[in-house]
């Protein structure tokens, strides 16, 4: 296992107590969220300046809906993501741009524009991908998906320990893409939540975060509004679900996870801005109570 140390994307490093934000700008008609809100070029630019703004250091940009939905080719992936990743490299050269892709495809031609980092939150269907991530020494997410194929929804699964099922997979996509030539401080595992998963399933996966942590490598989370959060609270709307997902990124960050996917960028700060001051990592911003 490594030594856990800084996470270094572009030209940004992440220290082991940092807590990064990966702001969600998704190109797409039919996202579970928000819909096609960001999938027009002026409405994603928008999305992202609010992004950054609000202190996203991550931004991740997905041309393909996770869940089942129309069929969409790497062409059509590429022509959503590809441009748009030059329209914000030249916007913010120092922003960190993530792509959400699982297709060495369209990985190569997004790092062609200045892609910084592939997450393949389909843990590996394509085995080029991380190719990809070495030829351009970009960074890559490997994630535990249950080994479902991309854009199906689980069915009856089980495991007989879905923590360690999930660190040895993730473990070993790390170690292969560091075998080609990735960067080992480039790299970061993905526990999956809701992929290949039950809401037991990432309730567990929750709670046992910090064994994924003593692995060494960053552990990144994206928990936001999903329906685990729904299912344990009873909200079939993804638009109630903002307070179960802080809960659980309060606890994710208090177990060790430095990367957080997010739709809310602001209260997501604020959350782990608490936490961290909470855990005497950070201290306040202001001290006046009492000392007057």
């Amino acid at each position: 296992m490594p030594t856990a140390g800084p996470l270094i994307l572009g030209n940004q490093e992440f220290g082991v107590n940092d807590r990064a934000i990966m702001a969600i700008v998704n190109r797409t008609q039919d996202s579970f969220f928000k819909g096609g809100s960001t999938f027009k070029d002026e409405d994603a630019m928008a999305a992202v300046i609010s992004a950054v703004e609000a202190g996203a250091h991550v931004i991740d940009i997905g041309g393909v809906k996770a869940g089942p939905g129309a069929e969409i080719d790497p062409q059509e992936e590429i022509k959503r993501t590809a441009a748009f990743v030059s329209q914000v490299r030249s916007a913010f050269p120092n922003i960190v741009i993530s792509v959400d892709t699982w297709r060495a495809e369209v990985g190569r031609a997004v790092c062609k524009e200045g892609a910084d980092l592939l997450n393949d939150a389909w843990g590996g269907v394509d085995p080029e991908l991380a190719e990809v991530a070495a030829e351009f020494n970009v960074g890559l997410v490997c994630t535990h998906a249950g080994g479902q194929e991309p854009r199906t929804r689980p069915h009856r699964v089980q495991y007989a320990d879905v923590m360690a099922t999930i660190i040895d997979y993730t473990v070993g996509l790390a170690e292969r893409a560091v075998s080609l030539g990735v960067a080992p401080d480039h790299i970061i595992i993905d526990p999956g939540h809701d992929f290949g998963k039950n809401t037991s399933h990432s309730l567990e996966a929750t709670r046992r975060l910090a064994e994924m942590v003593e692995t060494g490598w960053p552990v990144l989370v994206s928990l936001s509004r999903k329906d685990f959060v729904g299912e344990t609270l009873g909200l079939t709307d993804p638009n109630e679900r903002l307070v179960g997902t802080l809960a659980a990124t309060s606890i994710s960050s208090l177990l060790g996870a430095r990367m957080y996917r997010v739709h809310d960028v602001t209260p997501t700060k604020q959350t782990l801005d608490m936490e961290r001051a909470i855990a005497g990592v950070t201290r306040p911003r202001l001290a006046r109570r009492a000392l007057a």
